[in-house]
């Protein structure tokens, strides 16, 4: 499994990059490998997402249709969270998250997003205190509910 978000990883560096720089406005918020030959691009833009943008990042990511089938999506009613950036803007907002490793015992946490520091985040989840959890450990986070910002 470390390998599927590693190689997640580094195809979320390459085809942000890419996108970022090719299509004016937009943020790439996550890649996600949905099967070895595919994967979908989470896309926002403060215009919204379409289809012609969904076409404009698809044609930036052409020399990948070797490889992969690609779907680029809206970030949808919950979306990814994968940078400091996209934690920090849903600070109050209920959040699940999956670890690539255990964090006080589990590696799966559902509950308010209570802070966003520099290099982890808290959590308030069904325990006493809240967890402090290293971005670098996150492999995969989504808004599950908006919090009253």
């Amino acid at each position: 499994m470390a390998d599927l978000y590693d190689k997640e990883r580094r195809l979320y560096r390459e085809v942000a990059s890419r996108v970022e720089r090719s299509v004016p406005g937009v943020e790439v918020l996550a890649v996600e490998l949905s099967g070895p030959a595919r994967f979908t691009v989470f896309v926002d833009h403060a215009k919204g997402v379409d289809h012609g943008l969904c076409e404009r990042v698809t044609e930036v990511l052409r020399d990948y249709l070797d490889q992969y089938a690609i779907d680029v999506s809206s970030p949808g009613t919950e979306p990814p969270l994968r940078r400091r950036p996209h934690f920090e803007r849903a600070v109050g907002s209920t959040v699940a998250l999956r670890t690539a490793d255990e964090i006080a015992g589990r590696k799966r946490f559902r509950g308010e997003l209570v802070a966003a520091g520099e290099r982890t985040l808290q959590v308030a989840t069904d325990q006493d205190e809240p967890v402090d959890i290293p971005y670098e450990a996150i492999v995969r986070g989504n808004v599950i509910e908006r919090g009253a910002r």
